[in-house]
């Protein structure tokens, strides 16, 4: 990992003094603003103008191409995934719900590129919102969320906005393009471990690059990322990757290029 930043120093010290704020209270009775953190903003870096998509490669498994869904299904019921393909890329469709890969996976790398669209409505978490679940856990229990929204010009609470581990933690920096530009993260998710009785063994890791600069670095999730409520986990094997059909009222977001590499 690269030396911390005195950013990431403060967001670390935010995070541990208003977690156990929350603890204090018994879970039921947390609200979703308890686990909010709005200070110490990241710092905004301009990644530059897109350079291209980037070709998946030989080893990898494309999970959308641009011509079909084969690879997903909807969350809901196992039907094939409702969203609309058009012109290379898919859009949510938001009565449709969340879609989930067939294919279930533990340690990976992944590529996905995304864009918000360029007349979004609406503010802060009700803007072009949606998310990608590193592992989902198709149990009721949700998974393990990377935060997709726009995050241009649009405050949120900073564990909330585009590049945090939803509710845990912020972005090193805000490497946000503006609605209507295409932007992608690459991720590297290493899957808990946990022992023979379910116990914890060692957290999830991730490592993030958004729009090909850092804000995820190893970062140790504390569970399964949760609205309402604080982390905890529950031990899975290989789990399916989802995006999720949020029911905010902004027009919905994009996907394309979609691949992922399993790793050791």
């Amino acid at each position: 990992m690269i030396p911390e930043a005195p950013i990431a120093l403060a967001l670390s010290a935010l995070l541990l003094t208003a977690l156990p704020l929350a603890a204090q209270q018994p879970a039921d009775l947390l609200r979703p603003e308890d686990t909010e953190v709005w200070e110490s903003i990241p710092p905004v870096v301009d990644p530059g103008p897109f350079a291209g998509s980037l070709a998946a490669p030989s080893d990898a498994v494309v999970l959308f191409g641009g011509s079909d869904l084969d690879e997903w299904m909807n969350v809901a019921d196992g039907a094939p995934a409702g969203w609309h393909v058009h012109n290379g890329i898919v859009t949510v469709e938001k009565e449709a719900g969340d879609i989930m890969t067939r294919r279930r996976f533990r340690n990976y790398q992944l590529h996905i590129e995304w864009r918000i669209p360029e007349d979004v409505e609406g503010e802060g978490q009700g803007r072009g919102n949606s998310g990608l679940y590193m592992a989902f856990l198709a149990n009721g229990r949700g998974g393990y969320e990377l935060q997709i929204v726009d995050s241009y010009e649009n405050a949120t609470y900073v564990n909330g906005m585009a590049g945090s581990v939803y509710k845990q933690s912020p972005p090193l920096v805000n490497a946000a393009r503006p609605p209507g530009a295409w932007q992608s993260y690459d991720v590297i998710w290493t899957a808990p471990t946990f022992t023979a009785d379910g116990v914890l063994a060692r957290p999830a890791r991730v490592t993030a690059f958004f729009n090909g600069v850092l804000v995820q670095d190893g970062f140790e999730l504390k569970g399964e990322t949760v609205y309402r409520g604080l982390p905890e986990y529950h031990a899975y094997d290989d789990a399916a990757i989802m995006l999720q059909a949020h029911g905010d009222p902004s027009p919905p977001i994009s996907f394309r290029n979609i691949w992922v590499r399993d790793l050791p």
